[in-house]
């Protein structure tokens, strides 16, 4: 996960911890472990228990908890800099590549080695797309703690009165053209649109990008430590042209000016969109809304893709910084969260999709989405899912790649356009090698 992902940009800069939760997390002057995580008030207690447990089990182990801002890496950069780097380090996949880079993150694969057993436990419970994520230069700089990918939520309500039946699982997508045709009968106007198709609650360019993937082009070669770009492919280029024009021909989806007036999160919690694109970090707002009946399902695939959908990682993971006083403590930590245990709390708070196998398929992941009946999107999507880009020069692709998309999406240039921006963003890479 990005900083520029949702449930990044949504920072919880205070959070009132249980009492059990402090005690747990000690003081700032004693050797607990430092944990380093961003999330939302209802995400960060979910971790709090993890916590609680591992404090329960492990009681000569303390956990200290330090809640990010709304930036990260540069506040990361800026603990380890100062001699004072936390001990565990939430990590995005965007971005621990540049922290391995920088010796930063600690190599894992140093104590895996250690525990022969454990690290083939561990292998075989795990969703090799999530786990190779944070695989960078021959090292393991994390262990995934949790999936976000992107798919589509659906207003079950609107769709029945339609007479429209979405699929239910990766293997079984909408081609493009079913997708559009549902979301033109879906779309409801008087003038200006009453009730919206399609909304967007991502980064827009992002969810354009898993358009072009899912006409059969990934977005860079290889994804890991890639050398080139493929935002100038043909199959990339018309993914992205017809994700743009869904609101700028179709009109079934809102245009840049539509989306300033109102979220997409409030048109699809309010009634007035019938699909949303966007991960689990909405499910649980969602379920809050009474009168809002939805399910999930899968991107669509176009013409050059398939057979099935295929999504973003959208991973976060679990690291330890190399100069880390208390190692062996941090290590047992994220042994903890990220195992069998960790992952079942996860799993039984509706809150996160858990990456192991054995989590994504307890009773408490499925009671914790009782209401979900195409439960397949959630626990079939980390083996759907496809890396971005794991690069140390990420930042500045980033900026060319907003700057030249954002074009595409506003109608002021086609997605051909993208290829003369390959080449900037090629040279970018090289300089990498």
């Amino acid at each position: 996960m990005a900083p520029t992902r949702r449930s990044v940009l949504r920072s919880a800069l205070a959070l009132p911890l249980a009492a059990g939760a402090a005690a747990a997390c000690g003081t700032a002057d004693d050797d607990a472990v430092t944990f380093f995580f961003q999330a939302r008030p209802e995400e960060a207690r979910a971790r709090l228990r993890i916590i609680d447990e591992f404090h329960r089990r492990r009681p000569d182990i303390r956990i200290r908890t330090i809640m990010s801002g709304p930036d990260p890496l540069q506040q990361m950069l800026t603990y380890c800099a100062g001699g004072k780097c936390p001990d565990v380090l939430m990590s995005w996949e965007l971005l621990y590549a540049g922290l391995a880079e920088r010796g930063v993150l600690l190599d894992l694969d140093t104590l895996l080695n250690r525990e022969p057993e454990y690290a083939r436990n561990l292998h075989g419970d795990s969703h090799r797309p999530l786990y190779d994520t944070f695989t960078y230069g021959g090292g393991q700089y994390a262990l995934p703690e949790q999936w976000s990918g992107v798919f589509l939520y659906y207003n079950r309500k609107l769709f029945e009165q339609a007479g429209i039946r979405p699929p239910g699982t990766w293997r079984d997508a909408w081609s493009y053209a079913e997708f559009l045709a549902a979301a033109q009968e879906l779309t409801r106007r008087d003038g200006r649109a009453r009730q919206w198709g399609f909304v967007d609650g991502w980064v827009p360019y992002y969810s354009a990008a898993c358009f072009g993937m899912n006409n059969g082009a990934e977005w860079f070669t290889p994804p890991m430590a890639p050398a080139r770009t493929n935002i100038g492919d043909p199959r990339f280029a018309d993914g992205v042209q017809f994700y743009a024009d869904l609101a700028l021909r179709h009109r079934v989806a809102p245009d840049i000016a539509d989306r300033q007036s109102v979220s997409a999160y409030d048109l699809f919690a309010g009634g007035r969109a019938a699909m949303l694109l966007g991960g689990h970090w909405l499910y649980s707002e969602f379920a809050e809304e009474d009168e809002l009946d939805f399910d999930v399902t899968v991107l669509p695939v176009g013409p050059h893709g398939g057979p099935g959908a295929i999504t973003d990682v959208g991973c976060t993971g679990l690291g330890i910084a190399a100069a880390s006083p208390r190692r062996e403590q941090a290590w047992e930590f994220v042994k903890f969260a990220t195992g069998p245990v960790g992952q079942e709390i996860i799993a039984e708070s509706g809150l996160f999709v858990p990456v192991l196998h054995s989590a994504l398929r307890s009773p408490g992941f499925a009671a914790a989405h009782r209401d979900i009946r195409n439960l397949d999107v959630f626990i079939d999507g980390p083996e759907h899912s496809r890396q971005f880009a794991i690069t140390p020069a990420w930042s500045k692709v980033e900026s060319l790649l907003s700057r030249s998309c954002n074009r595409v999406l506003r109608g002021a240039d086609t997605a051909d356009s993208l290829a003369g921006t390959a080449a900037d963003i090629d040279a970018l890479l090289r300089a990498r090698t």
